[in-house]
């Protein structure tokens, strides 16, 4: 265990209204709490409805607000339904997640995740950007031929990477209750480590988070891979206990 900063982001995804802010306030007071004892960093995505509502409440270092998606088209114009870039940078988000496997399933390609990533660098938002294979890709054998797609696909030599951190999302995990075997998730963040040194020529190595079934038990297990530099969490940053016990699990 290194005093390296670690990143903890929720993705609430549909979930919350206005009354979940009791949620985000007792995360931010632990965060708030806990700065001398552990080296996090506290992000949570949020519904776009609830980014401004939240924002004016919280007021706070050490948490911050993302997004979870946005348009390509980053300035007003016929698309109903849709927020851009701009919108949520104005609603108070500092970061956004773009290419989950949820909103590739519905058709998003590398093209259109990469075009959105444009977008949001360009208003100076952190983008979270997510990959990973799903079953049928894994017991192909694809895996790491599917995250050098991914990473190639969707991120551009001229972004400014040091605002990309890398999430990485076996489908296959999300909301199962299954886990990667240890040896072989340290495997794969080094290979996405060292896939995006090799392709955008730099000696800087990326962030990359884990996602995937993270919870307050099997979070111990994740803490002896060093390279892992946080943690996207799904379904348990929707209760505050959860996601603080997370935290606490993972420094003891």
């Amino acid at each position: 265990m290194t005093n390296k900063l670690k990143y903890f982001i929720g993705n609430w995804k549909m979930f919350g209204d206005f009354g979940s802010f009791k949620i985000i306030n007792k995360i931010n007071k632990f965060s708030q709490k806990s700065q001398q004892k552990f080296n996090i960093k506290t992000v949570l995505c949020v519904p776009t409805t609830l980014l401004h509502f939240f924002n004016k409440k919280i007021k706070s270092k050490y948490i911050s607000l993302g997004a979870q998606n946005c348009h390509h088209h980053n300035e007003y114009g016929p698309f109903t339904g849709s927020v851009s870039a701009s919108m949520i940078k104005k609603s108070g988000a500092k970061f956004i997640i773009l290419g989950h496997s949820e909103n590739r399933s519905g058709g998003e390609t590398n093209q259109l995740i990469k075009k959105k990533i444009k977008s949001a660098l360009s208003e100076k938002l952190r983008v979270i950007f997510c990959i990973g294979e799903t079953l049928k890709e894994k017991k192909a054998g694809q895996t790491f031929s599917i995250l050098k797609k991914q990473i190639r696909g969707s991120l551009d030599k001229k972004f400014n990477l040091e605002s990309v951190i890398l999430a990485y999302e076996p489908v296959w995990s999300i909301g199962t209750n299954k886990i990667p075997k240890i040896n072989q998730l340290q495997e794969k963040i080094k290979f996405i480590k060292s896939e995006f040194k090799k392709y955008f020529n730099t000696k800087k190595v990326p962030l990359v988070l884990y996602g995937g079934s993270v919870n307050n038990k099997n979070i111990t297990l994740f803490s002896s891979i060093p390279e892992i530099d946080g943690f996207l969490i799904g379904g348990a940053s929707q209760s505050s206990k959860k996601f603080i016990d997370i935290i606490k699990n993972y420094y003891k």
